[in-house]
């Protein structure tokens, strides 16, 4: 397993090492899933309460067990030189039992199964995590990047406007106001630029960390790609469908299942125990001393065992137990309503995402024509330069809040299903259909 996860990393690393093609979301998760730690742990954990549920099967089970036994003896006798000597003993015996009443092993092992069960939605819950973990720093690379461009685009039109503002005082018809507010906001996004530029080498060392690899470079988001089928359904259908599939909901079911089982298997030490159990002994002598023979004994019966007074241990563990059980009844209650709110939280983030898309889409037109009226009313005279560049601003402002806007509801999409417990990775595929070609 291990040799194959390797292959399959240095596969991608080589394939990634190889093209200078952006990668989409799906291929970066495949890549994920072979290196996070935390998932690689979740699934060791999966792994160990797989073996643990087998550890309960075996009390179920017959156990048998070989000893052996070897003494050298030396017999002096002063009063008969006849009786003096040495003898050895050689024995051997095999035991074996089989529980054929023991209520407390039948209830481990459905606690085994129960441990193999949440240890899976553990798994699931892991798997999910990483995806969001994932289009997070995915995400916030496109974010980063989308940035540094229009602050690049706009220190690009400020220096226009400074060289327009120098041209026209050279002339006469600027005064030096016009030349030093250019020149003032042209430091000032020399400055962004740079704080834009650290900004993205940390996103992109996250997200390298997060998969793996070195230098990823992310699909950008398609400009054409429609979001407004992206939120279906009622908040009350999405609540209904988290307090279903949910999987911190089910941990928290579970863990009172687990609490109930506990109980009955504190109740049940106070129940008698049986056993079938059985041997068979061998012993050989060597220069048998006084009528010492070989022996052969077989032997089976039942072994039966019931608790009188254990000092009170059993009556508190049982207690313990049901104290232990309200807990875990409690903690399912806080489980559900937290993952109400969260679903609700969510759907409603969801919801306010998609509008600020549509509202910031309409902001970036109408900054554009104003950007565009002041350009013109600069040139006949009627706008002075601080409008321009007031409004140049404005709409790369604008343009870095519509794409984070639209990066911000993919991702709320995904923490959305993930409340609801239907995340996936084919959801990735879905995300990657909206990424440029």
């Amino acid at each position: 397993m291990k040799l194959r996860t390797l292959t399959l990393t240095l596969a991608m690393m080589a394939a990634f090492a190889g093209t200078a093609q952006a990668q989409s979301l799906a291929t970066l998760y495949e890549a994920a899933k072979s290196h996070d730690a935390t998932f690689k742990s979740a699934q060791s954990q999966y792994k160990a309460a797989q073996a643990k549920a087998d550890q309960a099967r075996a009390l179920l089970r017959p156990t048998a067990g070989l000893g052996g036994n070897f003494s050298e003896s030396s017999l002096s006798n002063q009063s008969n030189a006849a009786g003096s000597g040495e003898f050895g003993t050689r024995s051997l015996t095999l035991n074996a039992s089989q529980p054929l009443y023991r209520p407390a092993n039948q209830i481990t092992l459905e606690q085994g199964l129960k441990q193999e069960a949440m240890a899976q939605v553990q798994l699931k819950l892991a798997e999910q995590e990483l995806i969001v973990r994932l289009s997070q720093a995915y995400f916030d690379v496109l974010t980063s990047q989308e940035s540094l461009n229009f602050v690049k685009a706009q220190k690009s039109a400020v220096s226009e406007q400074l060289a327009a503002a120098k041209r026209n005082f050279e002339v006469g018809t600027a005064t030096i106001t016009d030349t030093r507010e250019a020149q003032a906001r042209f430091d000032l996004v020399t400055a962004q630029e740079i704080a834009a530029e650290n900004d993205l080498r940390i996103k992109k060392l996250a997200l390298d960390e997060t998969v793996g690899l070195r230098d990823v470079s992310p699909k950008a988001l398609a400009l054409e790609a429609q979001m407004d089928n992206l939120q279906k359904g009622s908040i009350d259908s999405w609540v209904t469908q988290s307090a279903q599939d949910n999987g911190q909901l089910a941990l928290a079911r579970m863990s009172l299942e687990l609490a109930r089982l506990e109980i009955a298997k504190a109740k049940a030490a106070e129940r008698p125990t049986v056993d079938l159990v059985g041997s068979y002994g061998m012993t050989r002598y060597r220069n048998g001393a006084i009528s010492q023979q070989d022996t052969n004994v077989a032997t089976v019966g039942l072994t039966f065992n019931y608790p009188l007074y254990t000092g009170q241990s059993t009556q508190n563990r049982i207690r313990e137990t049901v104290a232990l059980e309200d807990k875990a009844r409690n903690d399912l209650e806080a489980a559900q309503r937290s993952v109400a709110q969260t679903t609700r939280a969510a759907f409603l983030g969801l919801q306010s995402g998609l509008s600020q898309v549509r509202a910031l889409k309409a902001a970036e037109a109408s900054s554009q024509s104003a950007l565009d009226a002041n350009k013109l009313g600069y040139q006949v005279g009627v706008r002075i330069n601080i409008d321009v560049l007031n409004s140049q601003s404005q709409l790369f402002q604008t343009k870095r809040d519509l794409a984070k806007a639209r990066h911000d509801v993919l991702l709320g999409q995904l923490r959305l299903k993930q409340a609801s417990g239907t995340l996936q990775a084919d959801d990735l595929q879905n995300i990657s259909t909206l990424l440029q070609k």
